[in-house]
């Protein structure tokens, strides 16, 4: 197990040994999952599709059609209500 320390600004510094084997270099990016009480650092390597399945979502895909459906009416009715 490795330490660091979380400066004023909320940051910490990544140990050596878990950069290295990582392949973590500098200016690189990094992700952060939370699962539960723990969080696990993943390094972004490639585009943000290969981060994919990486996140689960709180709740069921979008209905997109109904969500269009809802801001057409919206719109609508502001058009109608300001003439």
């Amino acid at each position: 197990m490795l330490e660091s320390t979380v400066t004023r600004k909320g940051q910490v510094t990544i140990p050596k040994a878990i950069r290295d084997r990582l392949g973590v270099k500098e200016g690189e990016k990094v992700f952060f999952v939370m699962r539960g009480e723990e969080v696990i650092l993943k390094v972004v390597k490639g585009t943000i599709l290969d981060l994919r399945g990486s996140v689960q979502p709180s709740a069921n895909p979008e209905d997109f059609e109904k969500v269009r459906r809802s801001v057409k009416q919206t719109v609508a009715k502001r058009v109608a209500a300001h003439g």
